[in-house]
């Protein structure tokens, strides 16, 4: 393994990640507030570090190992937030560094759980961060590395598979680098229309630039403690549950249907088609619980259970109400969205439909070869057969995220935590949702974790956004034999 070759594009990630400080400088900047010394001195030493790193690591030519993919994809996302919590420590936005790292790692993978207290109370630079590193984070920064320098093409393919959620990383163009600018510029296009259609709803520019950031990567984080419960407007909530969906949505689709003119892409993927039926079904389930069994109207059940049940799926973590209070089934089935999530190749998180939708089917095959064991029965999705290492990938990779989740549950449980927090914090951040329930529901947050199990969730928020297979292997023995 060629560490310097890591080393050299890990510098190279670190400055240009120091560029986008610019942007929240700016805002400082015009408000006139202290964290513009904050900005400032966090963009010299994440682009001077990130140049000296650069320079001081030479490479010649190659392509990138698998294994030195695998080691760039894993230190950029831990380097990336230990970068960004450089505004977070200088203006002393945190108690302890932890603290801070919790935050960018929450950001970076858009988690959008805090540890802030007081959110409005922060400066405009702070809070504009908070959620750039999630949009940065939630297409993946790696893939818009690939994206932007033709120099990741040596590898370009490993470094997204490694990167991009799902069973299989998508070649929607026989370039992988020209993949990765369709998927950003999808993602760009779509976040302009969104800031543009939170303006024309009257919210400000800075909190519609905000929550923009937030929403296409499926983040979390706002500018307010109430979240989007704040603005208190149908029209608001509409909009961003529409964005929140869109972005649920394996984004190769959007690039059937919108550059490549095949509608028929989209509407007879039948990942697509079980994530809308579930949406739905989640939706009509828990407004029916709220109307009976939480005296809500019907009006207010529907629009509760819509805004909740889309953005806890989507793992987006915006709230308008507190969820937490609300009876014991709505809340046990958002509880089972957090563990479901979104869909392959999009900005969401967790399980992934497309997994559950293989599961089942290789379930009900299970089933069938109980009473017939000679039969063969091909395993299809969507009219095609997955051949039997994608089919044990996904079966392996569920095992390992339930395990996890276990393990995790049982640690928080050990810290000291009641069983509703213990699980529901584990499966927040495992699934990058943000807010669970119980102690860190939607009118709570994390800061009251004790350190060792923040530094769990932290792990948890890293290796569900890796999808587990980048980080895990990392604890492999052999994966550090040098060749």
């Amino acid at each position: 393994m060629r560490i310097k070759f890591v080393f050299h594009y890990l510098g190279l990630l670190i400055a240009i990640l120091g560029f986008f400080m610019l942007l929240p400088l700016a805002w400082s900047l015009y408000y006139r507030e202290p964290d513009s010394l904050a900005f400032a001195i966090s963009i010299g030493v994440s682009v001077g570090s990130g140049w000296l790193l650069w320079r001081l690591t030479p490479v010649g030519e190659g392509r990138l190992s698998r294994r030195e993919a695998i080691m760039l994809v894993a230190g950029g996302w831990i380097l990336a937030s230990a970068f960004g919590t450089l505004p977070y420590i200088l203006m002393g936005t945190f108690p302890s560094y932890l603290d801070a790292y919790f935050e960018a790692m929450s950001g970076f993978t858009t988690t959008g759980a805090t540890v802030l207290a007081s959110i409005e109370s922060q400066p405009h630079g702070i809070l504009l961060w908070r959620s750039l590193t999630q949009w940065l984070g939630g297409m993946g920064i790696i893939t818009l590395f690939v994206a932007l320098f033709p120099i990741f093409g040596i590898g370009a393919a490993r470094l997204v598979e490694a990167e991009m959620p799902g069973p299989q990383a998508e070649r929607l163009t026989a370039r992988i680098r020209d993949t990765a600018k369709a998927i950003w510029l999808l993602y760009l296009g779509f976040s302009i229309l969104l800031f543009i259609s939170l303006w024309v709803a009257r919210m400000p520019v800075f909190e519609a630039l905000a929550v923009t950031f937030s929403t296409m990567p499926t983040g979390g984080f706002t500018p307010t403690s109430l979240s989007i419960g704040a603005y208190n407007s149908l029209f608001v909530e509409g909009i961003i549950i529409f964005f929140m969906m869109v972005a649920g949505v394996n984004f190769g689709l959007y690039y059937f249907l919108l550059w490549k003119r095949q509608p028929g892409r989209l509407f007879s993927n039948s990942e697509f088609r079980l994530y809308i039926a579930l949406l739905i079904g989640a939706c009509l389930l828990i407004a029916l619980n709220l109307t009976m069994g939480g005296g809500k109207s019907i009006g207010e059940a529907f629009r509760y259970s819509s805004f909740q049940a889309v953005s806890i799926m989507t793992t987006t973590g915006f709230t308008t109400a507190n969820f937490d209070a609300w009876p014991a089934f709505a809340r046990s089935a958002l509880l089972i969205l957090m563990i479901i999530g979104a869909s392959a190749g999009s900005t969401g998180g967790a399980l992934k439909v497309t997994r559950l939708l293989v599961l089942v089917k290789y379930a009900y095959r299970r089933i069938l070869l109980f009473f017939n064991p000679r039969a063969i029965i091909p395993l299809k999705v969507g009219g095609n057969p997955l051949s039997e290492s994608v089919i044990s990938g996904i079966i392996g990779m569920s095992i390992l995220y339930f395990a996890i989740l276990i393990v995790g549950f049982l640690v928080m449980s050990a810290l000291g935590l009641d069983q509703v927090t213990a699980l529901s914090s584990v499966a927040a951040t495992l699934g990058n949702v943000g807010p669970g329930l119980g102690l860190v529901g939607p009118t709570a947050n994390y800061l009251w974790v004790p350190p060792l199990g923040k530094v769990v969730l932290i792990i948890c928020m890293l290796v569900g956004r890796l999808e587990l297979f980048t980080v895990l292997v990392l604890l492999a023995p052999s994966f550090w034999k040098w060749r």
